[in-house]
């Protein structure tokens, strides 16, 4: 019999033997179906089985530490260092909140400077390399976004049968990141 998920957030049991029961869909699940569900924005709640304890966040942390362990290192070591040398310290309260604001302003700057860029290149020859380069950060920083899935990067357009010269070329990139500086910076302000 399935469980409906309360208030949208699913339920999942951990079990003993390290195994995780997902009652929603009644079915045993790995720290990699909890991480997928996290980038397609799904909320759960994972319980300890026996006590009905809340070990969401010993769980959240241990598929961090599986992520960094398989290359995909996302956290600096003197970040972590810093964060470690936190714990005990007054100020320990305050830095999980400062830690989630943080993420939260990162990832409405990531929107800002993806329209900053939009705008700069639109309607100019080098629109399809910036939506590919949009592509290639969005992809990049896909962690950041609940359930954000990496667009696929566009291919790469076939050559304009009269391109213009390296040098006309060049004055025009010069321009068009020189546009592109003055439109962060005016977002910055």
């Amino acid at each position: 019999m399935k469980k409906q998920a309360v208030d949208g957030i699913v339920i999942v049991k951990k079990y003993a033997n390290r195994r995780l029961y997902n009652t929603e869909t009644s079915s045993y699940i790995t720290l990699d179906h909890l991480a997928a569900m996290i980038r397609a924005g799904r909320d759960f709640k994972v319980v300890d089985a026996k006590t009905d304890e809340d070990i969401t966040h010993n769980v959240l942390t241990q598929i961090i530490m599986e992520e960094e362990s398989r290359g995909e290192t996302m956290l600096p070591v003197n970040f972590l260092r810093q964060l470690i040398s936190m714990y005990g310290d007054s100020m320990q309260a305050v830095v999980p909140g400062y830690l989630e604001a943080s993420m939260d302003s990162f990832r409405r700057n990531q929107e800002q400077f993806k329209s900053a860029v939009e705008g700069a290149f639109a309607n100019t020859p080098f629109a399809d390399m910036a939506k590919r380069n949009l592509a290639m950060f969005e992809a990049a920083t896909q962690g950041f976004k609940p359930g954000g899935v990496a667009p696929t990067p566009a291919p790469a357009p076939a050559p304009a049968a009269a391109a213009a010269s390296k040098d006309a070329e060049m004055a025009a990139l010069k321009a068009e990141l020189a546009a592109l500086k003055d439109k962060i910076e005016k977002l910055g302000e």
